[in-house]
């Protein structure tokens, strides 16, 4: 069975830079693309950086790009989101995705196999 678990929310202040971490298992990590996206009451889930499966190739939305950067470490099963100069639109549930050997490119909710419960972040101003 596959588990995505993430952790590293909670309360910031705007401007700090935490890391969120997703740990998978039941899944052969190394043949996944993993993804991170976001979604705010009353608003559809949103795409912010996806990484291929050997962590090589990386793609961000244009509202992390430069601020958050996405990795992961195969031999423990976790990708992670650092996230830089966190603003309070930042504030979100965030929640990790994984697709068996699609694209980094993949940025909808429906191209993606597995997901993690959320860990929600909120940026104070």
């Amino acid at each position: 069975q596959v588990q995505l678990v993430e952790t590293g929310g909670g309360l910031v202040q705007a401007g700090d830079s935490p890391r969120l971490s997703c740990a998978a298992s039941g899944l052969t990590f190394s043949t996944y693309v993993m993804g991170w996206f976001r979604q705010t009451p009353g608003n559809e889930r949103e795409f912010v950086a996806a990484i291929s499966p050997s962590g090589v190739n990386k793609y961000y939305a244009d509202s992390g790009k430069g601020r958050f950067t996405i990795s992961r470490d195969i031999a423990k099963n976790t990708v992670n989101l650092q996230m830089n100069s966190l603003k309070p639109e930042d504030t979100a549930v965030y929640y990790c995705a994984a697709v068996y050997r699609g694209s980094f490119h993949y940025t909808e909710v429906n191209e993606y196999d597995y997901w993690g419960q959320g860990t929600q972040v909120t940026v104070s101003s």
